[in-house]
């Protein structure tokens, strides 16, 4: 299949608190896209402040995909994204649309951009329960330091909390020998795709600052009466989705671990490292055209170059309406 005959997809990545929202909106108004959200914590209903969340209004009446499909007790994984993210792409493009994923969960959108194909390697529930026991005994950052010795690349992207990819990249070195990054490195990089990705970046005190200013919003939105009403209703600590940036802190702060100065203090912390290795992932993919939005007051000098990029890759041999969005 050549480049021209592919299926196109449009791809907007970038750091939490970048930008990347407000600038999608522009993009689908001018390229006729429909939005898939690659965002791992966006598919869960009820957890909409501390995932900061597009709004109805915010959407301007573009098409959003994969955003509040599952309840929180759900066990999302990469592979269920890349099969429905899939099966979007053919369906959006079938409607004249130019599909459009915009996020930060790294494995996720690269896994779809070049086709990752995710073998059955088979589990070992003893040594899983093993793993889940270690990190209760001796904590989260005890067990993200044993996966740090078989396979750092895998720890640095991923965050001790996780526990639920913590212990299958364990699995996985366990069952194979084989570190879990080294499979992904091994994947062919070539994709199914005629591929834009776009990638958005700023000077890294400007984006830090940013992410305090989200979480102080957050906080002022109700952050803490969300994560009480998800405990209310049953929600465990221990879920994927309550192990969550914003959920997982809160959490602690309700049962009394912390301090709410602390909890915050942690909040914003963990969020600034998160930046980090969100940018870390991107930095090994390839492709990517960066563009630098550190002057963010000069939001349509961004725009242009954005637009003038997704033009030259995209539109050679596609019709697009300015304000196509049916």
């Amino acid at each position: 299949m050549t480049e021209t005959t592919k299926p196109r997809l449009l791809v907007l990545i970038g750091p939490t608190a970048v930008g990347k929202t407000k600038m999608s909106i522009e993009l689908a108004k001018s390229f006729g896209c429909e939005i898939i959200s690659g965002d791992s914590m966006q598919v869960y209903r009820g957890m909409d402040i501390g995932t900061a969340k597009i709004s109805k209004d915010e959407m301007e009446g573009i098409p959003h995909h994969l955003i509040d499909i599952h309840e929180p007790d759900y066990p999302y994984s990469v592979a269920e994204f890349q099969e429905q993210t899939g099966r979007l792409i053919n369906d959006i493009t079938n409607r004249g649309h130019l599909p459009f994923i915009v996020g930060g969960t790294g494995l996720y959108i690269e896994s779809v951009c070049y086709g990752f194909r995710f073998s059955e390697t088979g589990a070992d529930e003893e040594f899983r329960e093993e793993q889940f026991k270690y990190a209760e005994e001796h904590g989260a950052e005890a067990l993200h330091r044993k996966l740090a010795e078989v396979d750092p690349e895998s720890a640095e992207r991923l965050h001790p909390n996780d526990l639920r990819r913590v212990v299958r990249a364990l699995e996985i070195f366990h069952l194979t020998g084989t570190p879990h990054s080294a499979q992904l490195a091994a994947q062919k990089k070539e994709s199914p795709y005629h591929l834009c990705l776009v990638g958005l970046t700023m000077d890294r005190q400007m984006l830090y600052n940013r992410i305090e200013e989200r979480i102080d919003l957050m906080l002022q939105q109700g952050l803490v009466d969300e994560v009480t009403s998800l405990m209310d209703k049953g929600y465990a600590p221990g879920l994927v989705s309550m192990q969550g940036l914003g959920y997982k802190e809160i959490v602690s702060y309700l049962q009394g671990k912390y301090s709410y100065e602390e909890a915050v203090e942690l909040l914003k912390r963990d969020t600034r490292r998160f930046a980090k290795r969100q940018l870390s992932w991107f930095r090994h993919m390839k492709d990517i055209e960066w563009v630098d939005v550190t002057d963010s007051e000069n939001f349509s000098a961004s725009y242009k170059k954005i637009h003038d990029i997704i033009a030259g890759k995209l539109l050679s041999n596609i019709e697009y309406n300015s304000k196509k969005t049916n």
